[in-house]
């Protein structure tokens, strides 16, 4: 169940930010136990100045197509789960998109299950 956000910039084209909309879809369901069936994501791409990002944070050497993946799913993966995760996301991303590992940020938001309506006002997964 979880939303997927990325944000991407606009010099990336649309074939490329689809093939990292896939790599992240991937990575879930291999690491997550996410169904495959479970796929809500938002692609937003951003002009010069609407995309900010840290060109050497940490030591990471970010270049123009840095993008930025927001995942907000149900809390409870292990810490080896989310490694894998950042992982099989930019090794998918190479080879999908052609993104280099360091443009690509992940950060994760975890929360419940009372959290989630898929619609008609109700929380399907909340007892």
């Amino acid at each position: 169940m979880p939303l997927v956000r990325i944000d991407v910039p606009d010099q990336l084209s649309t074939d490329r930010a689809a093939g990292l909309s896939a790599a992240v879809h991937d990575a879930l369901v291999a690491c997550c136990d996410v169904p495959a069936g479970d796929r809500f994501h938002v692609v937003s791409r951003h002009s010069a100045g609407g995309l900010v990002v840290d060109r050497q944070f940490l030591g990471v050497a970010r270049g123009p197509e840095a993008s930025i993946v927001s995942i907000t799913f149900r809390r409870g993966r292990s810490d080896e789960a989310k490694r894998a995760l950042y992982r099989a996301i930019v090794a998918g991303a190479a080879d999908r998109a052609g993104l280099r590992p360091e443009d690509v940020m992940i950060v994760l938001c975890e929360n419940t299950l009372i959290d989630w309506s898929f619609g008609n006002g109700i929380a399907q997964y909340a007892p």
